[in-house]
């Protein structure tokens, strides 16, 4: 009798275990662009390298999970996740009351500046504001000034903004009749042109504005003017999920609590970006 219990014990102890590590081994697909550095970029060999690429392997860990990291295309990186060619979006994408209408967000993990990239001998070099920062939501007159001093530099110049994102959706909605948008897939592509001098200047996240100025190709390139944040331009960087996920939403908000709190976040930013990019409560 104690014979089979004792098994009993051990068929129960083992059915658990081999339970545990089934739960280890779920598997959660994000996608993120791969051309975005230093948020993503794809490395030597084709490797997947960057700020979100280490931070998503740290919130898999966190949550016990395995992490599968894939590269899409930016502009079907919504759709595809709707089709649920993947579970998740870590790709630079910031928080929009547009976005919110397809998709959900994780808290944010990441938070910063946008504003303009030029060759230093152009006049566009000299926009104002330069060093201060500006807030769509938090002081809007003034922001709104910063950029009515723009304009008059700005005027009939050819700005290089990548397509469906934050920054294109600022230019379209205060310079419009200003600048002539030209679009482009990647952030890569505008970076090049300016260099080129095809176009006049760039609209892009001062995060990524930065490293390209960090290539030696780009060293005659500066960050021009004030940095704006807020309404189109977003409320923080954060994993784009499913609506209908919301125990995976549970699960990233808690794994991107914990990276913020313990400083993993900081650390992870201060390594990649040369600043802190800590979302504020």
């Amino acid at each position: 009798m104690k014979l089979l219990k004792a098994l009993g014990l051990g068929l129960l102890a083992s059915s658990l275990a081999m339970g545990g590590a089934a739960a280890q081994e779920r598997t959660v697909k994000i996608a993120t662009e791969g051309a975005y550095a230093p948020w993503n970029f794809t490395g030597a060999g084709g490797k997947l390298e960057g700020f979100e690429i280490d931070l998503a392997n740290d919130l898999c860990g966190r949550m016990k999970v395995k992490c599968e990291i894939v590269a899409q295309d930016w502009d079907g990186i919504i759709p595809a996740l709707q089709a649920k060619k993947y579970d998740a979006i870590m790709a630079g994408m910031n928080i929009t009351d547009k976005r919110l209408e397809t998709i959900s967000f994780s808290r944010p993990y990441a938070s910063g500046l946008h504003g303009w990239g030029a060759m230093k001998d152009s006049p566009l070099a000299k926009l104002a504001g330069e060093g201060r920062r500006f807030s769509l939501d938090k002081d809007a007159d003034a922001a709104k000034a910063m950029i009515e001093q723009w304009k008059p530099l700005l005027k009939g110049k050819t700005i290089g903004v990548q397509t469906a994102t934050v920054n294109s959706q600022f230019l379209e909605k205060y310079l419009k009749d200003t600048i002539t948008i030209r679009e482009y897939k990647t952030t890569e592509q505008h970076d090049l042109d300016l260099s080129a001098g095809r176009v006049d200047a760039i609209f892009a996240a001062h995060s990524s504005l930065k490293a390209t100025t960090e290539k030696p190709e780009f060293k005659d390139m500066v960050i021009a003017g004030g940095g704006v944040s807020g309404d189109v331009l977003g409320r923080g960087v954060a994993v784009g999920l499913r609506k209908d996920d919301a125990e995976l939403k549970a699960m990233f908000d808690k794994a991107v609590q914990a990276a913020i709190a313990d400083g993993t976040v900081q650390k992870l930013t201060q390594q990649w970006f040369k600043v802190d990019m800590t979302p504020q409560s």
